[in-house]
């Protein structure tokens, strides 16, 4: 399991009502609580949201609630509830005992509803799911009273118990609770409280037959639990009238008020529970864990640190008014973490064979590389150097521009850890493309330096032709191409080249036989890690990020 992280104290509008709630003696605990649905797997907005109800219970004094609202079991998982309890483990938190389910309270909703009927605040309403919407009025135009609303208390509860033991098809009927066809805000216009749904619970069975809708659970669910801050993103603001109309009118243990903050929006992102939902059922991603999705499981699997994620959240706030953030301040908490803790290795992506003309034929030498450049406790390990070798096909030019220092026809450059070699001659393929380079080297430069102090401008990674061992890379980029991609049209927007796979890449020979799950840094390509799709014969690398690449800013200025 992972270990719960150390809190770390931060300033916002949420955390001053904290802190006043309790200067002013209102609370002695603070009990927040993280409330999925278990209809999909978390996506990094839900970062945000974990890590600030979480994080408030271990900067005051409380606990946090991990709490499934459970009440569509049509769209509802095993596999979801799952996910989720993993994510926010590996995000770094933990509910400990506090582990609940809306389900847990069904039948004091049942008994609450019934409460409301014998109060007159709610009928049974027999028009259909259409009928009602038609109804309901526009943000400009009053709704109108269903004919079944003046239905009498006893005709309601007679007509709702055999809602509840199935008596009627689904659609047929709905529990509404009786409050303003006229209101200004549409929440309060004779909202659902129950629907028929004859459908397997995950959790219940097929012990009902009515399921309560979210606007009603979620706050009595809260009321339950004694939650003292109900944290919402901001698309629930309309909804807290109603929240505080159910708390008000039931006889619930405790008063929970809702306070809301902005959702998180990404460029070149869609957080929309329906998009990801189809783009996997559409094929357009290998599923819920692909490396392109924002999903905390897409992200792990490609080797996102759950560190950078908390710094990325904490660095963007917890603000009142919706904005849209740039991917790259997340990519900027990604590589900031993944250069302080990433082990170093080498790996060819596109291999360009090199044969060193005067090493001598059957010899080979150990050579010793740092595993990490600003820490000394990381060590060191030997890779093998010998006479014929693999280098990156980029990093050869025959005809080179003007700022290409790398290596060329007469050009000399160091190879990390090793040797400074000269291009000496070219042996292309019957298509006129570059195979194989023939090159010298200057033993007097072993370790890379020239005894006679000649400077050269580019130092390239490079690998063993018989001591590396091939692989497959998976480059990923962003899902979508457009930076503000239309949720209505998404596959309009979907990057061709947001996946690139790399066949015939090559590693160290210690990487492939490692089973380590740990990002490490590929010198000079990015951060790369193990996919689950390793096998022993066949290991696969997918790209965490990667790194900027100064040349191609050269080239764009022109």
């Amino acid at each position: 399991m992972t270990e719960p992280v150390a809190a770390e104290v931060g300033r916002d509008f949420i955390r001053d009502i904290v802190q006043a709630d309790l200067d002013q003696g209102k609370y002695r605990e603070i009990v927040t609580r993280f409330p999925p649905e278990p209809n999909g797997y978390l996506h990094i907005g839900h970062a945000k949201s974990i890590a600030l109800n979480f994080g408030i219970a271990q900067e005051f004094p409380g606990r946090c609630h991990l709490r499934f609202d459970d009440t569509n079991p049509v769209k509802e998982e095993q596999e979801y509830i799952d996910s989720i309890q993993a994510d926010v483990r590996w995000l770094g938190f933990d509910w400990g005992k506090n582990l609940f389910f809306a389900s847990d309270y069904f039948d004091r909703l049942y008994e609450w509803a019934e409460q409301l009927i014998r109060d007159g605040l709610a009928y049974v309403d027999d028009q259909t799911q259409e009928e009602i919407r038609l109804s309901r009025g526009t943000l400009t135009e009053p709704g109108k009273n269903s004919p079944f609303r003046d239905r009498s208390v006893d005709e309601n509860l007679g007509l709702f118990r055999r809602m509840k033991a199935g008596e009627f098809p689904n659609g047929t009927r709905v529990l509404r609770a009786k409050i303003d066809m006229a209101a200004g805000n549409i929440n309060l216009r004779d909202p659902v409280l129950y629907r028929i749904l004859h459908a397997h619970h995950p959790r219940t069975g097929t012990k009902w037959h009515i399921y309560p809708s979210y606007d009603y659970a979620h706050g009595q669910s809260d009321a339950i639990e004694g939650i003292t801050h109900s944290i919402c993103t901001l698309e629930f603001e309309d909804h807290r009238p109603l929240y505080d109309w159910f708390i008000e009118k039931l006889p619930v243990p405790s008063q929970p008020h809702q306070y809301e903050f902005a959702r998180l929006n990404l460029t070149y992102t869609l957080l929309s529970k329906r998009v990801l939902t189809q783009l996997v059922r559409d094929g357009h991603v290998a599923g819920w864990d692909d490396p392109r999705m924002p999903t905390m499981a897409g992200m792990r699997r490609r080797g996102v640190p759950p560190a950078a994620l908390r710094e990325f959240v904490k660095r963007i706030g917890v603000a009142k008014a919706n904005s849209v953030v740039d991917v790259g301040m997340l990519e900027f908490c990604i590589r900031e973490e993944l250069n302080r803790t990433s082990q170093r290795r080498m790996g060819v992506l596109r291999p360009l064979k090199v044969v060193i003309e005067n090493y001598p034929e059957g010899q080979t030498e150990e050579l010793e590389a740092i595993n990490h450049p600003d820490d000394p406790s990381a060590g060191t390990r030997k890779i093998t150097f010998g006479r014929e070798l693999y280098i990156e096909q980029d990093d050869f030019m025959e005809n080179p521009p003007k700022k290409f220092f790398r290596l060329s026809p007469g050009n000399e450059v160091r190879l990390r850890y090793a040797y400074f070699v000269k291009c000496t001659g070219v042996i292309k393929n019957d298509k006129g493309e570059v195979v194989e380079l023939r090159c010298t080297y200057d033993p007097a430069t072993k370790g890379g330096n020239a005894p006679d102090g000649r400077k050269v401008k580019a130092t390239m990674h490079w690998l063993p032709a018989a001591a590396s061992v091939p692989a497959e890379i998976r480059i990923y980029n962003q899902l979508f191409a457009n930076p503000s991609p239309d949720a209505q049209n998404f596959a309009a927007d979907l990057n061709p080249n947001s996946l690139e796979i790399l066949s015939d890449a090559r590693i160290e020979a210690s990487v492939a036989a490692s089973n380590s799950t740990e990002p490490m840094q590929f010198e000079r390509q990015g951060y790369f890690v193990r996919d689950k799709d390793s096998t022993p014969g066949k290991p696969v690398f997918s790209r965490t990020i990667g790194l900027r690449d100064t040349f191609a800013k050269e080239v764009a200025k022109g």
